[in-house]
C-alpha cells in the first residue's frame, strides 16, 4: 500500500467488438475516411483483403480503460488528468467484426511528481497482441 490513490499492479479492462457502425461513426467524427476505414472495394485488393479499424479508435478505448482505473481509485484530494500516451504501437490490424480487450494496469507511481504510469495492452479475440502504450496520469491538487 502507498500513500497514493491507487497501487503498482492495479488493474483494469474493457471489451467491445468493433463493429461496422463504430469505424464509420468514427470516421464522420474525426473526418478521417481513409480508404483502409470505409472502401471495402479499395481494401479487398489489398493483402489485408478487408476494412480495419482506425488504430485512433483504439486509442480511445485506451482512454476508457484509463477513465475506469480512476473511477476505481480511491477517493482523491487530487484530480486525475490524462497527460500522455507513450510509446503507441499497432502491431496488428484490427477488423471490422473483431472483439478486443484492453488491459491497464499500473505499472509506476511517482509521489513526487504526482504521476502514475501504466501500461495496456490491446488483444483480439484470438489473444493474439494488436496495440501496446504507456499512459500517463497526472494527479493535481483541487482547489
Amino acid at each position: 500500500m502507498t500513500d497514493f490513490y491507487i497501487n503498482i499492479g492495479d488493474s483494469t479492462s474493457f471489451t467491445k467488438t468493433v463493429s461496422e457502425s463504430d469505424v464509420y461513426q468514427f470516421a464522420g467524427i474525426t473526418g478521417d475516411f481513409s480508404p483502409n476505414h470505409v472502401n471495402r472495394v479499395y481494401m479487398e485488393k489489398s493483402s489485408y483483403g478487408r476494412l480495419m479499424a482506425h488504430g485512433a479508435l483504439l486509442v480511445g478505448f485506451m482512454s476508457t480503460v484509463s477513465t475506469q482505473m480512476i473511477a476505481h481509485s480511491r477517493e482523491a484530494e487530487e484530480t486525475p488528468v490524462s497527460v500522455g500516451y507513450d510509446k503507441i504501437r499497432f502491431l496488428k490490424p484490427v477488423f471490422l467484426g473483431d472483439t478486443v480487450t484492453v488491459a491497464y494496469t499500473v505499472t509506476e507511481i511517482d509521489t513526487e511528481r504526482r504521476r502514475s504510469t501504466a501500461g495496456i495492452e490491446v488483444t483480439n479475440q484470438d489473444g493474439d497482441l494488436v496495440a501496446v502504450a504507456s499512459h500517463i496520469l497526472q494527479w493535481v491538487p483541487n482547489s
